[in-house]
């Protein structure tokens, strides 16, 4: 069932195309550098918490998941975008056009760590698929669209 806040993406851009393996790399490129920084921020959070010993363990490993999740799940939801997609004007959004759900957003994220595994061919996939999709745009049905430019506004 949608609700009205996934509805603003269904005519937002009424033309969009499937962005490219390479601008999707790109994105990804960039919120890595950023999830890097809260994961470094995170560590010393960590260790400042336990008396200035180093920490490792399941513990941080699952903070620092939870706390990734957390970014692409926020943007995703909220957005449509994360950082890095913003700079490169990407969106995911739904098969059909709409915002993602938390429901929605967790499954895409935890299919795209499989599509990561096997040497990153579930992305590799895109550039055999006529979707343009990867495995976990597939199995979440979800997709990253390219948006248009937007002509700016002179005063």
């Amino acid at each position: 069932m949608n609700s009205p806040v996934q509805r603003t993406f269904r005519t937002d851009y009424p033309e969009t195309r499937p962005a490219s393996l390479i601008k999707r790399l790109m994105a990804m490129l960039y919120d890595f550098m950023l999830i890097l920084a809260i994961w470094v921020v995170t560590g010393f959070v960590a260790v400042a918490l336990n008396d200035g010993e180093a920490v490792e363990g399941p513990m941080l490993k699952t903070v620092l998941f939870c706390i990734t999740f957390l970014f692409f799940g926020f943007f995703w939801t909220r957005l449509g975008q994360t950082l890095g997609m913003q700079a490169w004007r990407l969106r995911v959004q739904t098969l059909d056009g709409y915002r993602l759900s938390w429901n929605r957003a967790l499954i895409r994220f935890m299919l795209a760590i499989i599509s990561i595994i096997p040497l990153g061919l579930g992305y590799l996939w895109i550039l055999f698929s006529d979707e343009k999709l990867a495995w976990h745009d597939k199995l979440s049905e979800t997709c990253i669209v390219q948006l248009p430019k937007v002509p700016r506004k002179d005063d």
